[in-house]
């Protein structure tokens, strides 16, 4: 069946206190998306953000970031007060998020909220941290561990705590026994308000697209509490890490950093921790859009300590035995394979084996030296295209900066005569293509340049921050959207 969606974070909604959240924008913008004849709502990964902010690097895998966590319904169920939140400094650019604001202020308020909240005596509390227990416990600890070294990675804590020794395990569960706590509270009020948040658009016949991460982060409870899971030495440190080789956008690759897994544990366990993984994401949205997907196929391994990915080799990962045990242990399943890039003969295997639609970016077709498959005549029905996706420039942004030939190659196939409305030349080439799924970035149905770019890869410093105005996602812009998109059968 023919639809299309909406890109745009959850960070990016313009909620009150310097970040989007699930508040009232949230439900707002569903309506939004409901008038405009829209079927999805593509987000970023929902995890705790680490340094550098990038969802796509979270302290775990399981967990919900707090910042997410509106203040306004716990100020509605009498946890805080107004004058309480706006006693603190969030950042006052409601364009572009502050995250040492965020940082500084956020877990304060909440922890204000939890003190209040005798979250312990409750027993839906009681039910939550026991259904969760598998990953809630460690994450908790984790956390608690982590502010009592100073926020160091626990690659550098004390040796026993390090590699998890019971007596270290015990000694500090008992010293922060209300802090590990607190972070449960966090958990139990991010999944209570984004089951609401959810449930809210499904009503209104949104469907979610969540986005996991391939790999997790080093600095991670996961990797911390289930290291047999990774590539770690004797001292549980990595052997080997991700990244990508190469190529014509990066002189020296793509040096991720993330620890590789040990796929003949995960093998030898059935892909036991992928199958809790996938289950546990599947209940959080509708589909599931899994990123790197060429990493199930074949990995790019850079020894450690490397300062570039240059000297990085491709070994081959589980290919579609991984696949097979999830459809067995969980049926067929709502997933998207990112499988942008270089692509072989055996990547291309995997993703038609396992039947899961794979990512047409419209940016990537206009290359005049070449036919290319991003070209929406040589796309198959089982496919979602986008104009661009949160890595790359807008589609503006990218096409004042595209090399006359080109350009020109753009121009001739899209019909464009002048630089007016050019973003809806290529969203018109998207909605219209025989692709089942069209998402379009919020920022280029506004038709704005790279100054609303979401991320560039491999920098730190002006990501994740981008941020829609209250007044943008406006009648006459929804008008617009649901009329194009009827057009075309979506």
């Amino acid at each position: 069946m023919r639809s299309s969606g909406i890109l745009l974070p959850i960070a990016s909604l313009p909620s009150k206190y310097g970040i989007g959240s699930f508040s009232k924008d949230a439900y707002h913008f569903i309506d939004e998306l409901k008038k405009a004849g829209q079927s999805y709502w593509q987000i970023l990964p929902l995890g705790p953000t680490a340094y550098g902010d990038s969802p796509y690097q979270s302290f775990s895998t399981f967990a919900g970031n707090p910042y997410f966590i509106d203040l306004e319904t716990l100020i509605d169920e009498g946890y805080l007060t107004k004058e309480e939140c706006n006693a603190y400094d969030f950042g006052n650019n409601s364009r572009y998020i502050d995250y040492e604001k965020i940082y500084l202020s956020r877990f304060k308020i909440l922890r204000t909220a939890y003190e209040r909240s005798r979250i312990s005596k409750t027993r839906e509390f009681k039910e939550f941290v026991s259904k969760n227990a598998y990953w809630l416990e460690d994450y908790a600890l984790y956390m608690s561990v982590k502010n009592h070294f100073g926020g160091s990675s626990w690659s550098k804590w004390e040796n026993d705590i390090k590699a998890r020794e019971t007596s270290a395990i015990e000694r500090f569960k008992n010293k922060y026994v209300d802090e590990i706590t607190f972070y449960k509270f966090l958990q139990f009020v991010f999944t209570l308000q984004w089951s609401k948040l959810k449930s809210y658009a499904n009503k209104c016949g949104i469907k979610i697209i969540g986005d996991i991460p391939i790999y997790v982060a080093f600095d991670s409870a996961d990797a911390w509490s289930h290291p047999e899971l990774f590539q770690l030495d004797e001292s549980r440190n990595p052997i080997a890490v991700a990244g990508c080789p190469p190529d014509a956008f990066s002189k020296t690759g793509q040096l991720w950093g993330n620890p590789l897994y040990n796929w003949e544990n995960h093998k030898s366990t059935s892909y036991a921790w992928w199958i809790q993984r996938i289950s546990y994401s599947l209940n959080l949205y509708d589909v599931v859009r899994i990123d790197h997907f060429r990493g199930f196929d074949e990995y790019y391994s850079i020894p450690y300590g490397e300062a570039t990915a240059e000297n990085g080799i491709w070994k081959k990962g589980p290919n579609y035995a991984i696949f097979k045990e999830l459809k067995d242990k969980l049926g067929s399943l709502n997933i998207i394979a990112e499988d942008l890039g270089f692509l072989t003969e055996s990547v291309l295997d995997l993703v038609k084996k396992t039947g899961y639609p794979g990512m047409k970016v419209l940016e990537f077709a206009f290359d005049s030296r070449e036919e290319s498959d991003y070209l929406p005549h040589n796309y198959c029905g089982n496919s979602v295209v986008y104009t661009g996706t949160h890595d790359n420039e807008t589609i503006l942004g990218w096409y004042e900066n595209l090399n006359f030939q080109d350009k020109k190659l753009a121009m001739d196939y899209l019909d464009i005569t002048n630089d007016k409305d050019v973003n809806w030349k290529f969203i018109r080439a998207a909605l219209s293509s025989v692709a089942n799924l069209a998402i379009i970035p919020m920022q280029d149905y506004l038709g704005l340049g790279n100054e609303a770019r979401i991320n560039k890869p491999s920098t730190v410093g002006d990501n994740w921050r981008w941020r829609l105005l209250k007044d943008e996602f406006n009648d006459k812009l929804i008008y617009k959207i649901r009329k194009i998109t009827k057009l075309y059968g979506r």
